[in-house]
């Protein structure tokens, strides 16, 4: 900065100079110090552009024996801390200012959970921990210990495996976890000292593991959840957030966003590129420092404000895949399911502003909204079970009408008078029975969210008297719990005013 400003003030010297004595030779001595100036100011604002932009730099420095620290499988070792070197003036000022962060802190990250998605997330935000300096390199993933059986036939504890293959060989098989990511089986240990949460498991379970994660964690702690799923107030039965219900049992300074998006876990693992949605009210820089957490070239994150609207989305989303199911169990193309999707949307935006305030409309067209409820209804687990679901209802609902021949060329969902196949109900035990079948048999021990979701959502409706204001969800409700014939999905699918919808 010292060379770049006497050149400058040397620059008009040079030119009363040469406009006094034009001669070539000094024309060329202008000239040549004209042409350092401008590469030397080239030089001086590539570096700071890079300083300013990337307030990061990579791990690759480390000494192996502090990679080996930093990246130790022993969940008690303690890790190796860089201090930040280059936070640029903005954003450590910001830092400072706020009371969830500071400069002279690292951000210790903990995942609460490690399932399918789970680990997924584990690849990116280890790896983002790794080389990003306002963050710790160690990340604990709070691991529900178990046994599982290996290929050789011996079995071990899953933690033991998670940390010395690094590989969650039961939920995420196949694909490689950061070294830097450390199973913990004792929730306190894994929360301790945290000061960002992720979680990231079935929301029946937080009502007993919050109290221990809350005495574990620091005092400026905020969390995130990637929990699809709605909590119902038992009085009122309204909705409530799992964010909001994570907040209010942290303590009344935790904040609480959501990561919600067309987010398939095996397909994120694997690299392969995608969005998602980051709804929080952190405030800066925090909200920023947190998209970083999970930000990469190909799991692209954006962040918004409206956490009620992309946290119900990212629930009902799972309500209507089941719907989705069901039409692809009776081999309906993609016409019928467009329909399913495009009203499913409608009935998602109607529901989050009766029962929601703050609802944004590019909620809905952004990853959380639109494209997680497409890629839920073409590839989720929700959507595989429905199916299943479907097709076994199908092999068993069929009965012949008194004194009627089946015609095998007749559509099934043809709802003619000519129709001569009538279509039996099943009874409300069977249908249970059935969607805990599928459910074992398939899932490999997680748990369907759509049809809990399902079951909640559609009791908040009957204690509201507006069942008839969602016919797709009520037909779906019906189908999976109420054993009404699979065939009638179509029944569901209703044109409504345009003009009474933001959508």
């Amino acid at each position: 900065q010292t060379i770049l400003t006497q050149y400058l003030l040397y620059l008009p010297v040079l030119r009363s100079f040469t406009s006094k004595n034009p001669s070539s030779d000094n024309f060329d001595f202008l000239f040549a110090h004209r042409s350092a100036l401008i590469l030397l100011f080239i030089v001086l604002q590539a570096h700071l552009s890079l300083a300013e932009k990337i307030p990061v730099s990579p791990r690759s420095e480390f000494s192996q024996d502090q990679h080996h620290l930093a990246t130790t499988t022993s969940h008690q070792s303690l890790p190796f801390r860089r201090p930040p070197l280059c936070i640029n003036p903005s954003l450590k000022m910001q830092m400072d200012s706020n009371p969830q962060t500071s400069s002279e802190e690292l951000d210790k990250v903990c995942i609460i959970g490690s399932g399918n998605w789970g680990s997924a997330i584990s690849v990116l935000v280890g790896r983002n921990c790794d080389r990003l300096d306002h963050f710790e390199n160690k990340v604990n993933m709070w691991v529900f210990e178990e046994m599982v059986e290996l290929e050789d036939g011996s079995t071990r504890k899953l933690t033991e495996v998670i940390n010395t293959r690094h590989e969650n060989v039961k939920y995420l098989p196949g694909v490689k976890l950061p070294e830097n990511v450390v199973a913990v089986p004792d929730l306190a240990d894994a929360c301790r000292g945290a000061t960002l949460l992720i979680f990231v498991l079935p929301h029946q379970f937080l009502p007993r593991l919050l109290p221990t994660i809350r005495d574990a964690v620091r005092d400026n702690c905020r969390g995130v959840s990637l929990i699809k799923g709605l909590d119902f107030d038992q009085d009122t039965k309204l909705p409530v957030l799992i964010s909001q219900s994570i907040a209010e049992s942290m303590g009344p300074d935790f904040q609480c966003g959501v990561l919600m998006g067309a987010n398939v876990a095996s397909e994120v693992a694997m690299g392969q590129m995608c969005e998602s949605t980051l709804a929080s009210r952190f405030g800066a820089p925090a909200d920023e420092l947190t998209r970083l957490a999970f930000d990469s070239p190909r799991f692209r994150v954006q962040h918004v404000s409206d956490v009620a609207g992309a946290e119900v989305c990212g629930a009902l989303k799972n309500y209507i895949a089941l719907g989705a199911g069901f039409v692809d169990g009776l081999g309906l193309g993609g016409n019928t399911k467009a329909a399913l999707l495009r009203v499913g949307l409608r009935e998602m935006s109607k529901f989050c502003r009766m029962f929601f305030d703050g609802i944004q409309d590019r909620t809905f067209t952004e990853s959380c909204g639109m494209a997680d409820l497409i890629t839920t209804c073409y590839g989720g687990r929700n959507r595989k079970c429905a199916e299943a679901f479907a097709r076994e209802r199908l092999a068993n609902d069929v009965i012949e009408a008194p004194n009627a021949q089946a015609n095998p060329d007749e559509n099934p969902c043809d709802d003619s008078p000519a129709s001569s196949v009538d279509y039996a109900h099943v009874s409300d035990m069977q249908c249970a029975i059935m969607w805990e079948k599928i459910e074992a048999e398939l899932l490999n021990g997680q748990k369907l969210q759509g049809t809990l979701t399902a079951k909640e959502v559609f009791a908040l409706f009957e204690s509201r008297n507006v069942v008839a204001a969602f016919p797709l969800m009520k037909t779906i409700y019906e189908i999976a719990f109420n054993g009404r014939p699979i065939q009638q999905i179509v029944d569901g699918i209703v044109v409504d005013d345009v003009a009474a919808s933001h959508l």
